[in-house]
């Protein structure tokens, strides 16, 4: 990523702005006053701008059009955008502090989180010795599946935390309660897939074959391996692909599972043990220390059933199998690298990825995954400083006054409902930078001598910390994102929004910059975790957090004939021929982009920059606002991905992020002077309003 002082340079450089100071000094005497050299800006790289394009028939483009034509994407990625270059300009620090961490563990006393974060990330870059270690720390679980000989011993088995396999069957875990917001609540979920989706497996379209193919094509070279001979391979691969689209077909579609209310089924243990006998939960509860749950909360009764019936019906030999794929693959980067070739060709055919990433960078995101707590603190205290956290909580402020005057001013909600949404408003936990109080990790043992080992101890002491919480006062300290994360959230179950520092950085944050970029940047991100709260799915959780309906059935139908619009809006955008956006996949983002945006730019509007009009780089500030918006979206991405993301993500491709909210805002339109007939430009009676 350019930093701000050479984004700085170049904004000068390409405007011409030297020269220009330079031919008025020298200009013949004159009894006009010399023109006020136009005011330089920060944060909004000029060259990033395409002027062929019209900012009101394509503003994604015209935005950062010049960007996206000088600069490819990597061969080691499947998209290159902003956020990837902010991820990768905070990787290179991390790396900095992880090497350091390497080199001096040995002097770090044992225990320590200095001496666990340099021998994780030491033992995930010693390839040499995962090479020569082969299948030796992974035999051991290996023969304990192949021991397995019926469904007692099976049901022993998953029941263990200390026998790994992977994502096996179904998910469990220990979470919030989401109708009892404090307290935390035993759940179980549908899973036990490979594939990135479960049409995969379904479909029959072009790309849906070539993905079941090269799936087999995996499958079948890792059992060989194992050691299986060819014969061999090919039926246990065959074997992996009947329990997993057996298991997709029982499986609710991504759509379908964003409704909260029927992903809540709570039963007492008795009842889930009667109607999913061969799930032995008692003994599972048991092995995980949660004995003392009286219910669980069902997220998908129908997939647990097919589960609990394959259990039974599916020969032993191909259930061990299935655990040996899961626990090798979920293993993949502790053993030798023919096992992670064999994965990475197979997703390329997913992906479209040319290389792989640098074994430094995979490292880093493991122990950034398992130890994130222990070294972000010296992440952030390089690069996140107390006057940028200070900045940020100021306008997170800002957006919470500026959506409750939104709030106020709708002319389609009740009084009554108005203030219940005033009070969830009012009541959210706001979380920037880094944790108050830092994760422990005395429970967890770390040593240089095996990668494979310390993943599987990291994930057993995961599954304890988590099991730990049950019976215990809900923990609001906790975050989901570690601190150097490029990314932002909203909790409904805790009604907080977070902001790691990873993404409190140039582009979207700069503290050297003027509002208009802050607002327009970091400050719809804001805007945008705060209107998760009051997205299709967040509206329904109240301000304790607990799923509740506290909106009245008029003001509720009208907001989803609102957000019906959007998703008709969204259905009909197209990143590539015949694939369309998913408005239905895509609502929740979609509405938190459009909400985002308004409060955002509502909140801009009452900064003294807004209110003295002043150009910076012959822009106006509303422009600058817009600009920062769209820079912040900037994306190249291959073709396999936008069809992944498409069927996947929940978010909508970049260019519909950055044209689908500005689409219907008048305040855009009038800041770049559109027109009717403008593509940017809807019609009044198609625009969306929510807020």
């Amino acid at each position: 990523m350019i930093s701000t002082s050479i984004q700085r340079r170049l904004s000068l450089a390409l405007l011409g702005l030297g020269g220009l100071a330079a031919t008025v000094a020298a200009g013949p005497p004159t009894t006009k006053p010399a023109p006020t050299p136009p005011q330089k800006g920060v944060g909004i790289n000029i060259a990033n701008i395409d002027p062929s394009v019209k900012p009101c028939e394509d503003f994604f483009h015209y935005a950062s059009g010049n960007w996206m034509k000088n600069n490819p994407i990597p061969a080691s990625e499947t998209r290159w955008g902003s956020l990837n270059e902010l991820t990768a300009h905070n990787q290179a620090a991390l790396r900095l502090i992880l090497n350091d961490a390497a080199k001096n563990a040995a002097k770090a006393a044992k225990g320590t989180n200095a001496q666990k974060v340099g021998d994780f990330y030491a033992s995930a870059m010693d390839s040499a010795a995962i090479e020569a270690a082969g299948l030796k720390y992974l035999q051991p679980h290996l023969n304990r599946i192949a021991a397995i000989k019926d469904l007692g011993e099976m049901q022993r088995f998953l029941a263990d935390p200390k026998a790994p396999a992977g994502n096996v069957w179904f998910g469990a875990g220990v979470g919030q309660d989401d109708k009892i917001s404090s307290q935390y609540a035993v759940q179980l979920r549908q899973g036990g897939l490979s594939l990135p989706d479960r049409d995969n497996y379904l479909k029959d379209d072009a790309r849906s074959k070539a993905i079941r193919a090269a799936y087999d094509t995996y499958l079948v070279n890792t059992f060989k391996m194992l050691g299986d001979d060819a014969a061999t391979a090919k039926a246990n691969a065959t074997a992996v692909q009947r329990i997993e689209t057996r298991l997709a077909k029982a499986s609710k579609g991504r759509v379908e599972l964003r409704d909260p209310y029927a992903n809540y089924n709570k039963m007492t243990v008795a009842e889930a043990n009667a109607a999913y006998p061969n799930l032995a939960l008692p003994l599972s509860l048991k092995g995980n220390d949660l004995g003392a749950a009286k219910e669980v909360i069902v997220g998908q009764p129908d997939f647990l059933k097919e589960v609990n019936t394959m259990l039974k019906e599916e020969p032993i030999a191909d259930q061990k199998q299935y655990l040996r794929w899961h626990l090798v693959t979920s293993l993949t980067a502790a053993l030798p690298q023919a096992f992670g070739d064999e994965s990475f060709r197979f997703s390329q055919v997913v992906s479209g990825a040319k290389q792989q990433q640098p074994r430094w960078k995979r490292a880093l995101s493991s122990t950034d995954r398992t130890l994130g707590f222990a070294f972000g603190q010296l992440y952030v205290d390089k690069a996140f400083s107390p006057a940028a956290k200070a900045r940020a909580k100021q306008m997170i402020e800002n957006l919470r006054v500026a959506y409750a005057e939104r709030i106020k001013a709708t002319d389609w909600m009740s009084a009554g409902t108005k203030a219940e949404a005033l009070k969830k408003l009012n009541a959210f936990t706001v979380k920037i930078g880094y944790p108050d109080k830092w994760k422990d990790y005395s429970g967890l043992n770390i040593s240089r001598e095996s990668y494979l080992n310390n993943l599987l101890a990291a994930r057993e002491w995961a599954t304890k910390d988590q099991s730990s919480h049950f019976g215990k006062p809900i923990d609001r300290t906790e975050w989901g994102m570690t601190p150097p994360t490029v990314n932002a959230y909203y909790s409904p179950a805790k009604n907080e929004i977070v902001f790691p520092a990873g993404i409190l950085q140039p582009p979207f944050f700069d503290p050297k910059a003027d509002d208009a970029v802050n607002y327009g940047g970091i400050g719809a991100v804001i805007g945008h975790e705060m209107t998760h709260g009051f997205d299709d799915q967040g509206r329904q959780y109240d301000a304790q957090g607990n799923l509740k309906d506290w909106w009245t059935k008029e003001d509720a139908e009208k907001f989803n004939a609102k957000a019906d619009a959007v998703g008709k809006q969204y259905d009909a955008f197209m990143p590539l021929d015949s694939v369309h956006v998913n408005g239905k996949l895509t609502m929740g983002e979609n509405l938190a982009d459009l909400g985002g945006l308004t409060i955002a730019y509502q909140a801009f509007e009452k900064t003294p920059q807004a209110k003295a009009q002043a150009k910076i780089d012959g822009f106006t500030p509303e422009q600058r606002f817009f600009l920062a918006f769209g820079q912040v979206w900037r994306t190249n991405i291959r073709p396999e991905a936008v069809r992944q993301q498409v069927q996947t993500d929940p978010h909508s491709p970049a260019q519909f992020r950055t044209n689908g909210p500005l689409m219907n805002m008048p305040e855009f339109y009038k800041a770049f002077g559109c027109q009717d007939g403008n593509k940017m430009m809807r019609a009044a009676a198609d625009r969306s309003k929510i807020w």
